[in-house]
C-alpha cells in the first residue's frame, strides 16, 4: 500500500473520521474504503455515499486519489458528514487552488450541532415529568 498523500480529520455530532488521500492506482473511480471495507457495504445508503463523494465531484477529482478511511462513533449520518469533511480539509490542503469552491459549497465549515445535554428533574434536555394538579 503506497504512502498517503496526506491525512486528515472531520467531525459532525459524535462521529470522527480521519482520512488519508492516497494516488489513485489508475482506475477512473475513486476507491473508498471506511474500516477496512468498500463503502458500499459500510453505507448502504446511495444518499450516504452521495454525501461522502461530493468534494470530489464539484472538484472533479473523481478517480484522481483513493480514500481510506477510519470512523469511530456516531451514528451513520454524523459519520457521513465526518467523512465528508475529512475528504473536503484533505482536498483543500493538497491542491490549495480548490480551497474557494469547496469552501463556497461549504464542505470547509465543520457542523458544531450537538446533542443537548440532559438536566436533572428532567427525563430528556427538555422534556419535563408529567405534571399532576392532584
Amino acid at each position: 500500500m503506497p504512502k498517503p498523500l496526506i491525512q486528515s480529520t472531520g467531525r459532525r455530532k459524535a462521529a470522527v473520521a480521519r482520512v488519508r488521500l492516497r494516488p489513485s492506482g489508475g482506475s477512473e473511480t475513486t476507491v473508498v474504503t471506511v474500516n477496512k471495507r468498500p463503502i458500499a457495504d459500510y453505507f448502504p445508503s446511495a444518499t450516504h455515499q452521495m454525501i461522502i463523494t461530493e468534494p470530489l465531484r464539484l472538484t472533479e477529482k473523481d478517480g484522481a486519489y483513493d480514500i481510506d478511511a477510519t470512523m469511530d462513533g456516531g451514528g451513520i449520518s454524523g459519520q457521513a458528514g465526518a467523512l465528508r469533511l475529512g475528504i473536503a480539509r484533505a482536498l483543500a490542503e493538497l491542491e490549495p487552488e480548490l480551497r474557494t469552491s469547496l469552501k463556497r459549497a461549504g464542505f470547509l465549515t465543520r457542523d458544531a450541532r450537538e446533542k443537548e445535554s440532559k438536566k436533572y428533574g428532567l427525563k430528556k434536555a427538555r422534556k419535563a415529568p408529567q405534571y399532576s394538579k392532584r
